[in-house]
């Protein structure tokens, strides 16, 4: 097929029931543009047959391109793996697989990019989770507008359809902490949002559990905000004002009064005030510095394990995810080469 002009990127984690679902629609999306088109598809290490069902599809269209990590990475690192294997000289088109970001919506990003945007991002306009996840998303992204020093839009996923020189901005990125949408919005370039109403799952359960969502929402307020480093240097201000204002009125007491605040009350409250401030403050440095840490190890994003292009399986004898193309090995330059 010829060089694909536009790649649709999907990482998929047990999602076998939604797959036959996925592969249809974006099939009849692809047959009913004139464009061409590749769809990636990037396997997290699924414990279930949606594995399988990819290499089925990748053997008989084509048009799908189909990447399986060594291991579940995650659904930022998987996202990142799609985003480094899509060919497409013009556009990425980021979508999810359990089709609640729905891909049919990709000739209205396409034409809202040719009035001279980078990135077209989707809005939520109303979404179909519970009450409490609605309840957190809402307070989330506000409180990350609020202290970000990016401008991050309000109730924008990683649903988006990015140029090209987005994605390879994006590419070169080696943050191991990831949070796309926020690197989405720090790149820059012309960006505008497209409001749509978000759909429900086509089948199986949400693969973000509570823990997944609390990590990326620390991923999103340590990575692209100051606030809790000088949030830090506030506490400690305040605390010691309090401290301060509880001196006065011991002293006061003791001049005017004729007597000193006694008792166990006082001190615990003052042993409690002082040690959760600390405690809250080592909690907070420990964030950066185990943030630092696992960046400093220099350790790939992730591991590809097999590839399919055109029909055709590559299985991968190293680590990609932050090899720069002049440390690659000569087989990996070769299979590059041969694929375009």
């Amino acid at each position: 097929m010829p060089s694909p002009q536009i790649s649709i990127v999907a990482p998929l984690y047990n999602e076998s029931e939604s797959f036959p679902h996925l592969v249809q629609r974006l099939t009849q999306l692809m047959d009913s543009l004139p464009l061409p088109i590749e769809v990636v598809l990037v396997d997290d290490g699924s414990r279930d047959t949606t594995a399988l069902q990819m290499r089925q599809i990748a053997l008989t269209d084509p048009r799908y391109h189909c990447v399986f990590l060594s291991r579940n990475h995650g659904h930022q690192l998987a996202l990142t793996a799609g985003l480094a294997a899509a060919r497409a000289t013009e556009a990425l088109f980021i979508i999810d697989g359990d089709l609640q970001d729905p891909p049919e919506l990709l000739p209205d990003f396409y034409q809202k990019m040719q009035e001279g945007y980078d990135v077209v991002y989707a809005v939520r306009r109303k979404r179909k989770e519970n009450f409490i996840k609605k309840t957190g998303y809402f307070l989330f992204y506000r409180l990350l507008k609020s202290i970000s020093y990016v401008d991050i839009p309000l109730d924008s996923g990683d649903f988006a359809l990015i140029s090209r020189r987005v994605a390879d901005v994006l590419n070169q990125m080696p943050e191991e902490s990831r949070f796309l949408r926020g690197m989405r919005s720090w790149v820059g370039f012309k960006q505008t949002g497209f409001e749509y109403e978000r759909s429900e799952r086509v089948a199986g359960e949400s693969k973000y559990s509570f823990k997944q969502l609390f990590g990326l929402a620390y991923n999103g307020i340590f990575n692209f905000s100051e606030f809790p480093i000088k949030f830090m240097t506030r506490a400690g201000g305040v605390a010691i004002g309090i401290a301060l204002i509880y001196f006065v009125i011991v002293i006061v007491k003791k001049l005017f009064f004729a007597g000193i605040i006694e008792g166990f009350t006082a001190l615990l409250f003052v042993i409690i005030l002082f040690s959760g401030v600390q405690l809250m403050s080592l909690g907070i440095i420990g964030e950066y510095v185990l943030r630092i840490f696992f960046q400093s190890k220099g350790r790939p994003l992730y591991v590809v394990k097999e590839e399919i292009i055109e029909s055709t399986v590559y299985s991968s004898q190293f680590t990609v995810g932050k090899v720069p193309p002049q440390t690659m090995s000569s087989t990996t330059t070769q299979r590059l080469t041969d694929n375009g």
